[in-house]
């Protein structure tokens, strides 16, 4: 083997270097391209990760929409069935009310009715007694015409006076007609009533016949 000089040893220690370092290049590259792999594997992970959490995320916006969706559905037929059962609460206190007042009505209506009938009553019996007083009044008064008429028709006991027949009173038929009020004429009854028994008591006591007609008083009492 020729020895070599100087120069070929430094040239070999250049190469050697070289090649070393083309080594540790390659080896860097090799390093780089298993790096390169491993981070596009994990990035193919991630993206992979990430498109099924996108799917999870759609599966899920899909289910809270469908859920949403069925909450305002079910809200929705609550709130019919709540109106549904206002409203027929409501129309059943209604229908109880409207029986309530209908018989209320219906009482009201009886209560009058039989007032209506107890007026009905009483005005028959008030004007069944108007009418029997009034039949009385009108009998009394009768009689006392007739025995005014029988005291005028007898001319021979007694003279006429004058004086008497100028102040013997004008006898009106007193008749009562349901509209005076009862006790006005009951009043006017009563005065003339009086006033006639005093003029006739009066001319009979002056002319001296009050003995012959003393009967005559009592069955004039006696009306």
């Amino acid at each position: 083997m020729p020895e070599t000089g100087p120069l070929t040893r430094s040239m070999d220690k250049r190469f050697e270097k070289l090649f070393a370092m083309m080594a540790e290049m390659k080896a860097g590259q090799e390093e780089m391209r298993v790096a390169q792999a491993g981070l596009e594997q994990k990035m193919e992970v991630g993206q992979e990760e990430m498109r099924s959490g996108q799917e999870e995320m759609r599966s899920g916006q899909e289910e809270m929409l469908f859920g949403q969706e069925r909450l305002e559905k079910e809200l929705r037929s609550g709130q019919e069935e709540m109106k549904s059962q206002i409203q027929a609460h409501i129309e059943s206190q209604v229908e109880e009310i409207k029986i309530h007042v209908d018989g209320c009505i219906g009482k009201i209506e009886e209560e009058v009715q039989c007032v209506k009938l107890k007026i009905e009553e009483v005005e028959s019996e008030v004007q069944r007694k108007i009418e029997g007083v009034e039949e009385k009044v009108l009998e009394k008064i009768g009689n006392l015409e007739r025995r005014i008429n029988e005291l005028e028709e007898r001319p021979n006991y007694f003279p006429a006076s004058q004086e008497f027949m100028s102040s013997r009173p004008t006898v009106k038929p007193l008749t009562f007609d349901g509209q005076t009020s009862w006790t006005v004429f009951k009043t006017q009854f009563d005065v003339v009533s009086s006033k006639m028994d005093g003029r006739i008591f009066e001319s009979q006591s002056t002319c001296g016949i009050a003995p012959r007609i003393s009967g005559g008083g009592s069955s004039r009492n006696s009306i």
